[in-house]
């Protein structure tokens, strides 16, 4: 199974990060909508290692099919064709309130877009006339000064994140592959996201998500759960993020987690998450320990897993758990 790893972990440049986590033995290094813009760290990160660059997640809806188009098309270019388009719908509050956007019925939407930004590569892959005609995003303009180049690698794949079954249909049905979401559960994963992942076409790709409390000794491993503990917290709170807690028969905290976020008592919010759960979530422990835990959720289901790493593990530890990784285990790329 391959590992990718957030571009953060390694240090903050991230060109020097993407060189140390591919001498760690990660396969890809990918970015989130976080404090940074998502897009950026790729491009100053792209060409320095022979690593998969991609965006996990990029939030698609606040932005255009063709803004989308472009930055995959170069950073695609940048990084030798190892680029892969990341998109997610965040939650409402988020795109509505944090970026003023909208978010209706965003299964049908997010079909859209990807639609969207696919028929836009092929305008500039192959000279298809640009014709969208969507109900979110209409494109009929494409004049050829504002076309780039085919790339000599293909078309950068376009993924999207989910968690619940729409956007995991939305996925399977007009992406190239899925993304699933760090904040899982094992039986989620096998009960609820596996089922319909069946139904995906040849050549899909599935990866794996899981927040990770990788460890070397009991006390690294106090302060890795406590990192982890305050993530899982802050994702318990959505409720269309209820069902993993259900899985794991703690779904009665996701109300008291929204209850403290609406009041901004965030500090609060860990004490509801106890160590069972952090364990229920979370995969913890030594690299052995990781990988053993990681192949048992989605081992026969991703070739890959991107992993959350809420306590920035060393080098040293990120290879020990490449390599537990890398024993046979007849996953499917």
């Amino acid at each position: 199974m391959k590992l990718d790893v957030p571009l953060y972990v390694g240090g903050p440049d991230a060109r020097a990060s993407a060189v140390a986590l591919a001498e760690a033995g990660a396969s890809g290094c990918f970015t989130f909508e976080g404090p940074e813009d998502v897009f950026i760290p790729l491009a100053r990160a792209a060409g320095a290692a022979q690593v998969d660059l991609y965006s996990n997640i990029a939030v698609s809806f606040p932005r255009s099919p063709v803004h989308l188009a472009h930055t995959a098309w170069d950073l695609s270019r940048l990084n030798g064709g190892r680029f892969l388009l990341g998109l997610g719908s965040q939650v409402r509050a988020h795109v509505e309130r944090r970026y003023g956007s909208s978010f209706d019925r965003p299964a049908a939407r997010m079909a859209d877009q990807v639609d969207a930004v696919r028929a836009v590569f092929d305008c500039w892959q192959h000279g298809t006339p640009l014709a969208h005609d969507g109900p979110f995003w209409k494109l009929d303009l494409m004049p050829p000064l504002f076309r780039p180049q085919p790339l000599p690698d293909g078309v950068p794949p376009i993924l999207v994140a989910a968690v619940g079954p729409l956007l995991t249909d939305v996925a399977v049905r007009h992406a190239d592959g899925i993304l699933l979401h760090p904040f899982t559960s094992t039986p989620y994963v096998h009960e609820h996201t596996a089922p319909r992942l069946a139904a995906a076409p040849a050549g899909f790709t599935v990866i794996g998500g899981a927040i990770v409390a990788l460890a070397a000794d009991e006390l690294d491993q106090r302060v890795a759960d406590d990192a982890a503990r305050a993530l899982i917290a802050f994702y318990g709170s959505t409720p269309a993020y209820r069902p993993v807690l259900d899985s794991v028969g703690h779904g009665e905290l996701q109300p008291e987690l929204r209850r403290l976020t609406r009041e901004g008592r965030w500090d609060e919010m860990t004490s509801l998450v106890d160590d069972t759960v952090v364990s229920s979530v979370a995969v913890r422990g030594t690299p052995g320990e990781v990988a053993e835990q990681l192949l048992d959720r989605y081992d026969g289901i991703a070739g890959r897993v991107a992993v959350t790493l809420p306590h920035a593990p060393s080098m040293t530890l990120l290879a020990g758990l490449t390599a537990a990784l890398e024993r046979p285990s007849g996953t499917a790329a």
